[in-house]
């Protein structure tokens, strides 16, 4: 199971065979049943997350009890709260089982020990950062720039997995807007 992670790790940086013996023996791997909650909003983020099968969402709640999706991930991407994780404050967001799902994990602790041990997961640390920074970056882009219509396109078009494995309600809060409006779109 952990071959896919170790995959993840050297494409974005190079790691020797000892460096990532130690980087796994930091691993935990475990299984969660769908719609379980693996972080919930006012918990810290004590893991990262890496989902090697199966789908995850990241969302906020709010105040008037509506359900607005950050992220989505399916196999082989990390799934992590990562300011509470960077910051170790509450997080706002939940992060939940989609589908039954496998997930590595490494707690915050062993994460920036290794850090400090090994130069190579320094590097894949970085270039996770910025692969989160650049993909969050054209999310808040696609919602401030293009129409409802516009989104769904793009999403029909580069992502057509998510309208065919996720529930009408969850590609709804994905995209901002009503299940309503969503199901009108998709009778065009």
């Amino acid at each position: 199971m952990t071959d896919i992670f170790k995959d993840f790790i050297t494409e974005l940086a190079k790691v020797n065979k000892k460096d990532m013996d130690r980087i796994m023996s930091c691993i935990n791997t475990y299984k969660v049943k769908r719609n379980t909650i693996i972080l919930s909003q006012g918990e810290i983020c004590s893991h990262y997350y890496f989902l090697e099968k199966g789908c995850m969402r990241t969302y906020y709640v709010t105040k008037e009890g509506l359900e607005k999706t950050r992220l989505i991930s399916f196999d082989n991407t990390p799934v992590t709260a990562l300011t509470s994780f960077i910051t170790q404050k509450p997080s706002l967001e939940y992060i939940d089982a989609l589908e039954d799902s496998e997930l590595l994990s490494i707690s915050q602790t062993d994460f920036f020990m290794l850090l400090d041990e090994i130069p190579s997961w320094a590097l894949f640390y970085r270039k996770n950062l910025e692969l989160a920074f650049a993909f969050q970056n054209s999310r808040i882009e696609d919602l401030v720039t293009l129409s409802a219509k516009e989104r769904y396109e793009k999403l029909l078009k580069e992502q057509p997995h998510y309208i065919r494995r996720l529930s009408n309600r969850v590609v709804a809060t994905y995209l901002g807007i009503s299940q309503e409006t969503l199901s009108r779109l998709k009778s065009k």
